[in-house]
Order: structure tokens, then C-alpha cells, then sequence
């Protein structure tokens, strides 16, 4: 080959050579090979005529390292072919954007997921790190629109591009649209397994007041309070948490509206039905106090299983106004089952009965007929409050102060603290009753009465009341007869104000004396007949003053009749 030959062919592979040197172009991205380090610049060989720099700032990651090595292969964005040293000025961040968005608008096309990183909170959503920074709306971060953000921050997720521009570099994700997908999915396969009576696995997704709602796989279900557990639950947060993944049963499924209530308590065998084996009346356990009301304390044997205690059985001898006065919620207690009723799923119980009974002590103490001596405590209408012992005291009727007087309000005769004597009538140890006596310390005057006015003795008695049938009289110190309307004269009576008056004295005779019934029977008539007497008017004491008796003024007018 000439010389001249060979010149023309080197010629021509210079030409090639040149234009595929000349054919890199400002904002390709090409592939280089790391040659150098200068300075703050790393030096690419692109390939070109002359190699490329990029800035060393662009290879340090996230954790302060710097991630490159000559030798290695880098792809790069061709800001400008040459600058003022002649060399390409060439940037990896730009090409990593380029192609991470070029990546993005295929996903995009084809319809399919992406994953991300949500990076922090912004107005009306989140953002998120797909590679670029992309919009997550708040109403597409979950199925249904949720307060709290935040939580969602720092965490991945997968999502779906629902709007993409990469000239305006606007990219709007959905998590959503992938929940709505998945959920149906879940949805028809929970269907099939979903019954009455079928256990199922979910996941508690909200907590109200009432209950907790349990994502079942696509279908939520409810969980009410009363079906958490078989005992006492205030709130749904004592048994179950947002998040937890639990066994539930459905109890009811109504297909028509798909709504779904659950049961969680009945996982476990209802406490209640061999309680009458565990708890027989009498017998003595532990329960915890987990509720005070008015007239009580509910109170806990085990999970399920409540018991009421009334204030009544709180304390042999302390009046308990309030449950409070005696326990708190969460003591441990002893207590004792007095009855139960499986069916209402009712257990009574007490207190007091896990010491002794003091009344069944104060029987053996304080027999009938026995004299005490205490301090009144209190004083009512009806009697008074005596203290036997600490805490009990014994009651004096009113009935039972006197045997003649009647005692109409205690509170004239006695005032509290006067310490009195008394008999023991009667302790009644079931109904927690003690009754004592006063006028029981003297006889009674009464049990003597017919020896001292026997039927036909006369006596002198003054008319204390006067009533339709007759009058009342009194013959001795809180001893009163009764006058019949028939025998207060020969004559007949139509009113015993006729012919007699309150305060005015007479003479009767004794028809009959009742002890029993503290009854005496008297008779003016019979007195008048048996001394032939004239009018019963003639033998009344008219003068108030007077204190002669009837029979005085009886034998001056006899003389009289004498005398005429």
C-alpha cells in the first residue's frame, strides 16, 4: 500500500474517531469509569475526547461516607461538554434523578407498585421518598381518613401512582387503592369461613366505648364489651389493645347488611356453670372488692364471677350508712356465700359472718330476767336506746317504762346519758333485737288488783274520760275502770255527759277486775240499787273544793228522808 494510501485510511479513522467523540450531548446520561481524584472533583472517563469531573460531594451517603472507588463504573449527566479547564462538566446526582423518574414513568405506565419511605408531615398529607420526593394525600394513606399522621412517619410502605408529571415533577401516590384491593381479596375469602360459630384470627383496628371493632380480613366485626370477657370490664382497653391480633367467635352474622358480632369471652368455658360446685352456701373465700354502690359492695371470687355484699351484712353491730365506711375498690377480702342463684348468676355474701356472731354471745351473756344497768344512747317517740355492749344496744319500749303510767313521749321522763336500770325480756338473735324493761324491775300492780278490789267492794274513782259508751274512771294511781253507758244510773242514758263530768268523784261498785287484759268493770247503778239510792244526780260532789266522800254526802241526805 502507497504512503499516500495509508494516510488517506488513517485519515478517515481520525474522521470516525472525531465524530463519535463530537457525538456525546449536553444532558445524556452515559456510563464512565472513575479515574482520578482532584481536588473536591472526581475524574470520569466518559469515553469523549476529554474525561469529565463531578463534584465528591455527590458520592457521600446518608451515613457521612464517602462510596466511591477508582475504577468503578458510574453513570453520569452530561452538564456541559467543556468547561473553562476543557474538561466535561458531569453530575451522578442528576443522572440518578433522571433515571430514577424514567423508572417511575414506566411503573406508572404499567400500572404497578412502587415502594417508599414516608419522610414527614405536610400540608394536607405526607411526604414520601420514592426515590424522588412524592405526594401522599391524608385521605389515600389508609381505607378510612385518620387524624394521626405522624405515626405513619418513618415507616415503608408500598403504593400506587395515581397522578404522574414528571415535567412538572408532580407525583401523587395512594396507599389506599392498594388497601381497597387487598381488602376485597380478604374479603371474599373471609366470606366463605364466615358462620356463626366459626373462630376466626383478627386484628382490633378501633376501640369505642362500647366495644372494639376486629378486622376480620376484609369485613370488620364487632366485639361489644359484655363479650370480652365473663367478668367485669369498664372500658374495652382493659382487655384489648389497637393492634392486637385475637381469636374471636362469631356469635351472629346477618349476610344481608354483612354485619358481624363477636364473642370473645366465649372462647372460655361461663364460669357460672359449675359455680354451685365451687362456691356452696357457707363456705368461706377470698374476692376482691371491684365496685361500691349504695346498699354494697360487689366483689370478685374469680374472672366472672361477682358476688354482692349488702350493707347489712357488713357488720354485726355498726349501722354501715355507705359501704365506703368499711372497704375500698380493690381490697382483698374474706367473705362467706350465703346464697346463690345460678340461673340469675347472683351470689350474696357476707362479712360479718366470718367473725362471731355477738348477738348469739349476748344470749348466753344477758339470759331473760337478767337486771342490766347502761347509759341511755338515744331516745325516740317509741322508747329508749339502752348500751349493752359496744355497738348493740338494748330498746325499752315505751309500753314497757311503766306499769300505770302512760308514757307518751320518754323524752319528759329521761334525757341521754342518764344511766337507768333494766330487766332483759327478750334478744331475738335473727333479727339482731334486744328488748328491755323498766317497769319489769317492780310488780306488776295489776297481778294484785283483784285481791284488792274484788268484785262488789266499792270504791270512790274519779271520771277521767267520757266517750260514747260509757266513762273511764280512775280508782288508783294509773288504774282506770271503765263505766259503762248501761251502769252509770237506773234511768236510761242516751249521753254519759248527761250524767257525768270530767273531774267529778263518784262511788261504783266493782262488777269485775280482768288482770290479763287490764280491764276493770264499774258500776254507779249497781252502787246506787245496792244502797236504795234515789237519783244518781243527788250523790254527786258538785263542790270542786269539796274533798268529801260520797258516802258522807249519802248518809246526810238518808237523814234527811229520815227527817221528812
Amino acid at each position: 500500500m502507497s504512503f499516500e494510501h495509508e494516510m488517506e485510511s488513517f485519515e478517515a479513522l481520525l474522521a470516525e474517531y472525531e465524530k463519535d467523540q463530537t457525538s456525546v450531548r449536553e444532558g445524556e446520561i452515559v456510563s464512565g469509569r472513575v479515574v482520578d481524584f482532584v481536588g473536591d472533583f472526581v475524574v470520569v472517563d466518559i469515553g469523549f475526547k476529554s474525561e469529565g469531573q463531578v463534584s465528591k460531594s455527590e458520592f457521600v451517603a446518608p451515613d457521612g461516607s464517602f462510596n466511591v472507588q477508582i475504577g468503578d463504573m458510574v453513570d453520569v449527566l452530561i452538564e456541559a461538554t467543556e468547561n473553562e479547564n476543557g474538561l466535561c462538566v458531569l453530575s451522578k446526582k442528576e443522572a440518578d434523578k433522571l433515571m430514577i423518574w424514567e423508572e417511575i414513568s414506566k411503573i406508572a405506565d404499567r400500572d404497578d407498585i412502587i415502594e417508599g419511605k414516608i419522610i414527614g408531615r405536610v400540608k394536607g398529607g405526607l411526604a414520601v421518598d420514592i426515590g424522588v420526593r412524592a405526594f401522599l394525600p391524608g385521605s389515600q394513606v389508609e381505607l378510612r381518613p385518620t387524624r394521626n399522621l405522624d405515626k405513619f412517619v418513618g415507616h415503608e410502605f408500598r403504593f400506587k401512582i395515581i397522578k404522574f408529571n414528571k415535567k412538572r415533577g408532580n407525583i401523587v401516590l395512594s396507599r389506599r387503592a392498594l388497601l381497597e384491593k387487598e381488602r376485597a381479596v380478604l374479603k371474599s375469602q373471609t366470606l366463605e369461613r364466615l358462620q356463626e360459630g366459626a373462630i376466626l384470627d383478627g386484628i382490633v383496628k378501633n376501640i369505642t366505648e362500647y366495644g372494639a371493632f376486629v378486622d376480620l380480613g376484609g369485613i370488620d366485626g364487632l366485639l361489644h364489651i359484655t363479650d370480652m370477657s365473663w367478668g367485669r370490664v369498664n372500658h374495652p382497653n382493659e382487655v384489648v389493645q389497637i393492634g392486637d391480633e385475637i381469636k374471636v367467635k362469631v356469635l351472629k352474622f346477618t349476610p344481608d347488611n354483612e354485619r358481624v358480632s363477636l364473642g370473645y369471652k366465649q372462647l372460655a368455658p361461663d364460669p357460672w356453670e359449675h359455680a354451685a360446685d365451687r362456691y356452696p352456701s357457707g363456705i368461706r373465700s377470698l374476692g376482691r372488692v371491684v365496685s361500691l354502690i349504695d346498699y354494697g359492695a360487689f366483689v370478685e371470687l374469680e374472672e366472672g364471677i361477682e358476688g354482692l355484699i349488702h350493707i347489712s351484712e357488713m357488720s354485726w353491730t355498726r349501722r354501715v350508712k355507705h359501704p365506703s365506711r368499711v372497704v375500698n375498690v380493690g381490697d382483698v377480702i374474706d367473705v362467706v356465700v350465703l346464697s346463690l342463684d345460678t340461673d340469675a348468676k347472683k351470689i350474696s355474701l357476707g362479712m360479718k359472718q366470718t367473725e362471731p356472731n355477738p348477738w348469739e354471745l349476748l344470749e348466753e351473756k344477758y339470759p331473760v330476767g337478767t337486771c342490766i344497768v347502761g347509759k341511755i344512747r338515744n331516745i325516740t317517740d317509741f322508747g329508749l336506746f339502752i348500751g349493752v355492749e359496744d355497738g348493740i344496744d338494748g330498746l325499752v319500749h315505751v309500753s314497757d317504762i311503766s306499769w300505770t303510767q302512760k308514757v307518751r313521749n320518754p323524752a319528759e321522763i329521761y334525757k341521754r346519758g342518764d344511766e337507768v336500770e333494766a330487766v332483759v325480756l327478750n334478744i331475738d338473735v335473727e333479727n339482731e333485737r334486744f328488748s328491755l324493761g323498766i317497769k319489769q324491775l317492780t310488780a306488776d300492780p295489776w297481778e294484785s288488783l283483784p285481791d284488792r278490789y274484788p268484785p262488789g267492794s266499792v270504791v270512790d274513782c274519779k271520771i277521767t274520760k267520757i266517750t260514747e259508751f260509757g266513762a273511764f274512771a280512775s280508782i288508783d294511781e294509773g288504774v282506770e275502770g271503765l263505766i259503762h253507758i248501761s251502769e252509770l244510773s237506773r234511768d236510761r242514758v242516751d249521753e254519759p255527759a248527761q250524767v257525768v263530768q270530767v273531774g267529778e268523784v263518784h262511788r261504783a261498785e266493782v262488777i269485775s277486775v280482768d288482770p290479763s287484759e287490764r280491764k276493770i268493770a264499774l258500776s254507779i247503778k249497781q252502787f246506787v240499787r245496792n244502797n236504795e239510792t234515789g237519783r244518781l244526780r243527788q250523790y254527786i260532789d258538785n263542790d270542786a273544793s269539796s274533798t268529801a266522800h260520797l258516802g258522807d254526802l249519802l248518809q246526810d241526805k238518808l237523814s234527811e228522808l229520815d227527817n221528812d
